[in-house]
């Protein structure tokens, strides 16, 4: 696009961002000198509107551009992304949210930590936690690089997907430090209701073009593939050998089970007064999920019937602006006043789907740092004094909620900084690390302390390090960093494992780790602290 065109559109983009920083500044206006204010937005939203919310939380860049550009470039794989993002919201609701809600009150280590009272366990978790945030906001950061380079004109070069990025991590500072838990979910509510509206018309669109008939779509967009059949079956991305295969497995698990180990996630079962309220939430959000990745599906080959797998290529190799292209085409073209009224929509709703995820991953991160790493090490040099006042693990009050205001701005320097390194890597891809991360280490201290009787302190920091280090060092070793022409660094090969998602291998450890460090631990479990957790999870008495 240029000239007129191009303007328009990027007036249309401006006027979202506007109205995003003014729902945070009339957020903002409320005192967020409490942890619980600042955190959960005072427990006051209802289960629908923390259902939206969740939603926004969740339909990410990855969803919206980079599944879209992936059955756009791979068919019937990258469907997968697609049923293994929605499948994993059924762990979520059988086996977490009203448990997670009873026995924390603001993060993954608070439900870990109140089965084992241990500085170190909640030091660990809140490590972990913080890792897979910084991992997920890398994927936001490279999708808004390529959205705004785009629309500026300039995804040819680096400079505007600089811009953007730097750009993005200024502004979920912003929305964080002023708007805490209250903007963000406000941002992420109006964020939903847009990206689905946004999703449907182009979803209705695309069907009108082929008059509703979907095998006719399926047949145009295998032939524009450049693939043929093979677009229509298995096998196109996972089906090169044994290897392939392997990645199409861990691929999955990663997806399915990483979910239940998102701290942004497990955060906003926190916004509601009871855990009836959060199940109640996951239920509207898993309606409102379904019906979206349905629509993905179809603007995935949409865009490779009306685009084309070349047109996508061409214009970035991962495929992260396939549905911003398609909008272009069902628009009119760029030349055209429709192509670019449409284009600009879907560019504003894909930016404000990034802006909402990394204000939510960025108050998830923020709080871990604050809650449970700051928190912790204040306590212990507390009781060293031997000044129980100070080390009260109740809160820290406002001293706790400047921490996290500073950990927001430190975390999102160093997603910007990550975000430009792997700019050239699809972003679905990119969020699937951080679900085998988060799977990996996570989900398992999680599980084990809901679950088991057994469980000591010992198992939950086997569990937490014996699934984060080898997820994060099978990562770094294998081809998604060296080795290979999509690396992060393509100049050099010292990888060493052949996987490109580390699920398959890193899960099971976390989970064998967290058994084999309680067997053999000396210390004997407590039956009553877990008798009063499986209470309290349960009934919810004694729940913040």
């Amino acid at each position: 696009m240029t000239g007129e065109h191009q303007k328009l559109a990027l007036l249309l983009f401006c006027a979202f961002v506007a109205l995003t920083l003014a729902i945070t500044l009339w957020a903002g206006r409320r005192r967020h000198g409490s942890p619980e204010e600042f955190y959960a937005g005072g427990r006051l939203f209802t289960p629908m509107e923390n259902g939206f919310a969740i939603s926004g939380d969740y339909m990410s860049a990855a969803s919206f551009l980079g599944i879209s550009g992936l059955i756009a470039l791979y068919g019937y794989d990258g469907v997968l992304y697609s049923v293994g993002f929605l499948v994993a919201w059924l762990v979520v609701l059988l086996f977490v949210a009203e448990l997670v809600r009873n026995c924390g009150r603001f993060t993954l280590a608070d439900v870990v930590a109140s089965r084992l009272r241990r500085p170190q366990v909640r030091f660990a978790a809140g490590i972990s936690s913080v890792t897979v945030s910084v991992l997920y906001l890398v994927a936001q950061m490279v999708g808004a690089g390529s959205l705004v380079a785009l629309l500026a004109g300039g995804h040819t070069g680096t400079g505007a997907r600089t811009a953007a990025v730097a750009g993005v991590g200024a502004l979920m500072v912003t929305y964080v430090v002023l708007g805490g838990m209250r903007a963000t979910t406000w941002i992420q509510i109006v964020k939903a209701v847009l990206l689905l509206a946004g999703a449907l018309t182009l979803t209705v669109l695309v069907l009108l073009r082929f008059h509703g008939d979907v095998g006719a779509l399926l047949e145009s967009a295998a032939g524009r593939s450049g693939h043929g059949a093979d677009f229509l079956a298995p096998g196109l991305a996972y089906g090169g050998g044994v290897t392939d295969r392997l990645d199409f497995l861990s691929l999955g698990i990663a997806l399915v089970l990483g979910t239940a180990g998102l701290p942004h996630i497990l955060a906003r079962f926190y916004t509601v007064p009871t855990a009836t309220s959060a199940r109640r939430s996951v239920v509207w959000s898993i309606g409102l999920i379904g019906g979206f990745y349905l629509m993905t599906i179809v603007l995935g080959f949409g865009a490779a019937a009306l685009v084309g797998g070349d047109a996508v290529r061409a214009d970035d190799p991962s495929g992260n602006m396939a549905v911003p292209l398609l909008a272009l085409d069902l628009g009119g073209g760029a030349a055209s006043t429709g192509g670019t009224v449409l284009f600009a929509v879907v560019a504003a709703v894909a930016f404000a789907t990034i802006l909402a995820v990394v204000a939510g991953i960025t108050l998830a991160s923020s709080a871990s740092v604050a809650h449970d790493l700051y928190a912790t090490v204040r306590r212990s040099r507390a009781r060293r004094r031997g000044d129980r006042t100070a080390g009260d693990a109740d809160g820290a009050g406002a001293g706790e909620v400047a921490v996290a205001r500073v950990a927001a701005a430190v975390i999102g320097a160093l997603a910007i900084g990550l975000g430009l390194l792997a700019r050239d890597l699809n972003v679905a891809f990119l969020v699937g690390l951080a679900f085998a991360v988060a799977a990996s280490a996570n989900l398992p201290v999680l599980l084990y302390a809901l679950f088991w009787r057994r469980f000591t302190a010992r198992g939950a920091l086997w569990a937490v390090y014996g699934g984060l280090g080898p997820a994060v060092l099978l990562v770094v070793f294998s081809p998604v960093v060296s080795g290979s022409p999509d690396a992060l660094f393509p100049g050099v090969d010292f990888h060493v494992f052949p996987l490109q998602n580390p699920g398959l291998v890193s899960v099971p450890l976390g989970f064998l780790a967290g058994w084999l460090g309680t067997v053999t631990s000396a210390e004997p479990a407590d039956p009553v602290r877990h008798a009063k957790t499986e209470v309290r999870a349960l009934t919810g008495a004694g729940a913040a």
